[in-house]
């Protein structure tokens, strides 16, 4: 796939967010509308994710030099807040993700 099409489905997929968060927004109810936005986004998510196993395109794998050097020097919590800061990931999700980086490239884990 080129790039061209690759920017095509990513602008359809944030202009679909665009589209949920504006329309929860109209609602009452700030706990229900998060809800309603987290539903809105998984399904929007689940979707692309299906366009691409479609059409047989792999990301790739996003690079976090930050957080591969933060790893590489023994800092894995300020390697976690620096993921979590890149990313807007929660604490587990950080933790974990930081893991499978240092897995993957072969850093300690301390």
């Amino acid at each position: 796939m080129d790039a061209a099409m690759w920017d095509n489905l990513t602008g359809i997929a944030l202009v679909l967010l665009l589209i949920g968060l504006i329309a929860s927004t109209w609602r009452g109810g700030r706990d229900e509308e998060l809800r309603r936005v987290a539903r809105r986004q998984a399904d929007i998510d689940r979707k692309l994710d299906l366009v691409l196993a479609h059409l047989g395109v792999a990301v790739p794998e996003e690079r976090h030099d930050d957080v591969e050097r933060l790893l590489a020097e023994g800092k894995f919590i300020h390697a976690v807040k620096a993921y979590r800061d890149r990313t807007g990931a929660g604490l587990r999700d950080a933790k974990e993700a930081v893991e499978a980086i240092a897995r993957r490239r072969g850093l300690p884990l301390q």
